[in-house]
């Protein structure tokens, strides 16, 4: 009789503000953008913050081209990518150097490129499944990037943790029916079932929930509780290098 292959939780994280922190940068990528065509900068990126690119041209530039307005952001992120200054969240490489390899991978609007240009300049290593803004139609609150990203690794929502900092990333695996813990927020958004103020805090307990070990010590520290999050266990089928 053939062995069942060892049973391995998922964690999927989503990057910008969770993993890398961007918000220098894209900030910039938006001023950039709003001179290009003419608009008020601070206008545009509080409309950025919370709306897919698309979704921030028809508010902010309607009667403008969005084919343009997108191959133009497109050209300054790409710019960004190869000569902006980027920093992982303090824990990051440590964590993900530690998790078991097919246990893991993004889930992020942005696209897979400029994420793994990212991760090339500050060291972080690539997963084998990104789920990118070109994966699917609708993006984060919709479940569909995390119920794509199951699919793709062959693991069921219930043993799947979802590490985010956006209300709308937490919304999104929250209706995905993950476990779903928020990170690198002061103030814990709404829905999440745990908050921790930075990843670094986090790190311990998320190898925990991959591994299935109560407490693994990544940093040699002592928690107050140590326990793994809830759900069983599903085996990790080989998955694609990036989903579009």
């Amino acid at each position: 009789m053939r062995e069942t292959p060892a049973a391995r939780r998922c964690v999927f994280f989503d990057v910008d503000g969770t993993l890398i922190d961007a918000l220098h940068n894209q900030r910039r990528v938006w001023a950039a953008w709003a001179v290009r065509f003419g608009l008020d900068p601070e206008d545009v990126y509080r409309v950025a913050q919370r709306t897919r690119p698309v979704e921030t041209f028809a508010l902010v530039a309607p009667d403008r081209d969005p084919r343009a307005c997108l191959a133009a952001l497109h050209e300054l992120e790409d710019e960004d990518v190869r000569s902006g200054v980027y920093t992982a969240f303090d824990g990051a490489s440590a964590l993900l150097h530690a998790l078991p390899p097919g246990s893991w991978a993004l889930v992020t609007s942005n696209y897979a490129h400029r994420i793994c240009g990212r991760f090339a300049r500050t060291g972080l290593p690539v997963p084998e499944v990104i789920v990118d803004a070109a994966a699917v139609e609708q993006g984060k609150p919709s479940p569909g990037p995390y119920l794509l990203a199951a699919e793709r690794v062959g693991a069921t929502p219930g043993q799947c943790l979802a590490v985010e900092d956006a209300p709308s990333g937490v919304q999104a695996g929250l209706r995905a029916g993950m476990t779903v813990w928020n990170v690198n927020v002061p103030v814990a958004v709404d829905g999440a079932h745990r908050h921790f103020r930075n990843l670094r805090d986090a790190a311990d307990d998320i190898l925990a929930f991959a591994t299935g070990e109560k407490w693994t010590r990544l940093h040699g520290l002592n928690p107050p509780e140590a326990r793994p999050g809830p759900g069983g266990a599903t085996a990790i089928r080989p998955a694609l290098v990036v989903i579009h």
